[in-house]
């Protein structure tokens, strides 16, 4: 089972639209995709069009500890999702002993079955809920539009990610950064993008996700940018993410020799990921 979670310090970077296309993608890819909003503000949920739910059956559940009665998860049509509840900010400021950074990786150790990857959504800020996501994670995706304060936001994202590598989960493989909105006309667009993939390498994944008008009103009513128009240079980017996240995860389980099952193929066939142009 894939374990992503998708964060970055700084607000305005995609990371909703990338965690619910993202997951829509590898839906279509043959996966079985659960997504945890562990935003507080929600964001994620209300994009799909859910309501508030009652506490009692949102992603609050994961940090109760007096109760049996696990979070209710809603079957939408491109994926699973554990919704969000406002009353995450209430209990937020309870959640202040070492052990409250473990509640997350203690649910999907114990309490989830039959999903090939989970997705949590976090909020643009360290909370106990970011570093709840970061414990439990094998891999960190970090949107980041090439501009200045997103990509210093991006990189103090990788900061922490580095730090809770260090000291919390050596089981995370794979952080990367991923360019979202990406305007290939711009000249700081292109100077950001040569500034991280120079120093970070590796570290920056070669997909990159185009400003697309399709992705910026697809994601209402629990639509995806598949279900607004397939074509769209948003559905093809996010295709090719999935693609590619796959491909790390196969070859990190061919490394391990021991890989429980094979890792299914991608639904889509792109000839090659975008150019960096």
């Amino acid at each position: 089972m894939i374990i992503l979670t998708v964060c970055n310090h700084k607000g305005g970077t995609g990371k909703t639209t990338t965690s619910i296309n993202l997951s829509a993608a590898l839906s279509l890819s043959g996966l079985r995709v659960l997504v945890i909003d562990l935003d507080p503000q929600g964001f994620l949920t209300r994009m799909m069009g859910m309501g508030e739910p009652p506490p009692g059956k949102s992603s609050l559940q994961l940090f109760q500890q007096d109760t049996a009665s696990p979070p209710i998860i809603q079957s939408l049509p491109a994926f699973d999702l554990i919704p969000s509840s406002p009353a995450l900010s209430t209990t937020m400021r309870k959640l202040t002993k070492p052990t409250d950074v473990l509640w997350a990786r203690e649910y999907l150790k114990g309490s989830i079955d039959g999903y090939d990857a989970v997705l949590l959504d976090t909020a643009a800020a360290v909370t106990v809920y970011s570093l709840n996501a970061l414990v439990a994670s094998d891999m960190v995706l970090i949107p980041v539009a090439p501009e200045y304060q997103p990509v210093v936001g991006a990189e103090q994202t990788w900061q922490t990610v580095s730090m809770v590598r260090d000291k919390l989960n050596p089981a995370i493989k794979n952080t990367k950064f991923l360019f979202t909105m990406v305007d290939g006309r711009k000249k700081n667009h292109r100077a950001y993008r040569e500034y991280l993939r120079e120093k970070y390498q590796e570290g920056v994944m070669r997909s990159i996700v185009r400003t697309c008008t399709t992705l910026s009103v697809s994601a209402r009513n629990g639509t995806t940018v598949y279900d607004a128009d397939s074509t769209a240079r948003g559905a093809i980017d996010y295709a090719n993410v999935a693609d590619e996240i796959l491909g790390m995860v196969k070859s990190s389980a061919l490394s391990e020799v021991q890989e429980e099952k094979p890792v299914r193929e991608s639904y889509f066939r792109p000839a090659e990921h975008q150019n960096n142009s």
